[in-house]
This record gives structure tokens, sequence and C-alpha cells, in this order.
């Protein structure tokens, strides 16, 4: 009987582990695409204001708007900003090939994403900012998929306190342990997480609302 009981314990705790994800995941995703939207923005008005790209701004914002308009075709706004990359300067390079992967998560082409995320992610010639995004979002979209091991690895160069995005991939890195049933690690990571002064104030609030579920 004692045995039935454990069994039963763990899977209770599996199932709520389960549920922590799919609670947490949705907010961490969406800040971490308007970090994106941020960037490009902020990218998008640097080059503007250089009348040596005006072209490529123009192109870039263009088809940005079009992609945001309702009702917008998003297959066919994919294909245009991969089109972008083709000539573009190094930053909106980066920036189509970043958007082309968002818009074809979001069309279901989850595979096509990664392979653009990873693109991105091992380009030397890219900004560590970027690389380090693409790293993150590849997380993102392959934690139902991908073996926690997978996860850990990718998201080791990018938990260093000096490394872009530490906090978010701090974040994520709790969350694959919690994936992997290490609760009392997952919770210790994000006490310590939620502790940390230097970490934007919305991860330190998400960090210490998980601790106290799995605390609880």
């Amino acid at each position: 009987m004692p045995d039935i009981f454990d069994e039963v314990e763990e899977d209770l705790r599996a199932e709520r582990a389960r549920k922590l994800w799919m609670r947490f995941s949705t907010p961490i995703f969406a800040a971490l695409l308007l970090v994106l939207a941020g960037v490009g923005g902020w990218q998008g008005w640097r080059w503007y204001e250089n009348r040596q790209q005006t072209a490529a701004a123009n192109a870039f914002m263009a088809a940005h708007r079009a992609a945001e308009a309702e009702g917008a075709d998003l297959p066919a706004m994919t294909t245009r900003f991969e089109g972008l990359t083709a000539e573009a300067p190094e930053g909106y390079r980066i920036l189509g090939l970043l958007r082309a992967a968002a818009l074809k998560a979001e069309t279901g082409d989850r595979d096509g994403a990664l392979a653009l995320y990873d693109r991105v992610a091992n380009d030397g010639a890219a900004d560590p900012i970027y690389r380090n995004l693409a790293s993150l979002m590849w997380v993102l979209r392959s934690m139902d998929t991908a073996e926690p091991a997978v996860l850990t690895a990718r998201l080791a160069p990018l938990v260093r306190p000096d490394a872009p995005f530490s906090a978010s991939a701090r974040e994520l890195a709790a969350l694959v342990q919690i994936k992997a049933g290490q609760r009392d690690e997952a919770r210790r990571a994000l006490e310590a997480l939620a502790g940390d002064v230097t970490a934007p104030q919305a991860i330190r609030d998400r960090a210490g609302r998980v601790a106290q579920e799995l605390a609880s």
C-alpha cells in the first residue's frame, strides 16, 4: 500500500508541475516578445535616423506595420521579412530573421521558427544581445518537446550574470527544472531570482509567485 500512495503522490506532483508551467509560461513568453518588439523598434529608429540606411529602414518598418495590421497574411509577411534579409545591413538582417521566426511560430511552423532562431543564435557576426534573445526564444518554443537536458545545456551560457537577458534565462532554467521534476532546485533558484535586485521587477515578482507555489 505505501508504494501505491507514493506513486499517486508522484503523479500529483508531476501534474502540478505541468500546470505551473502552463500557467506561467504565457507571461514569460509575452515578456520576451515585448523585449523583441522593443529592441526592434529602437534599432529601427536608430537606422532610420541614419540617412545612409533610409531605404533599409523604410522597407523594414513598412513590413513591420503590414505584419501588425489586422487581417495580415502572416505567411506572406514571413516571406517578406526573409526577403529583406538578403541585402539588408547587419542590424536589419538579424531583426528580419527574428521577425520571420516569430511569424513562423505564430503560424504553426515551429520547426521553421526554430531553424531561424538557431541561425541567429549561431551567427558570429550578430550582436550578442540578438544571439542571446534567439537562444531564449528557441528554448521557450521547445519547452514542450525538447528534453530538459537539451534545454539546460542551451541555457547554460545565458544564465551568467554578465549575459544579456540573464534574469530571463534564469527564470526559464527554473521552469526547465520544474519540467524535469526538480522542484526543490527550482524553488531555490526562483527564490534567489526573486531576491536579486538587479533583475527586472516583473521577473522578480513572477519568480516569487512560482517559488511560493512550489513551497506550498
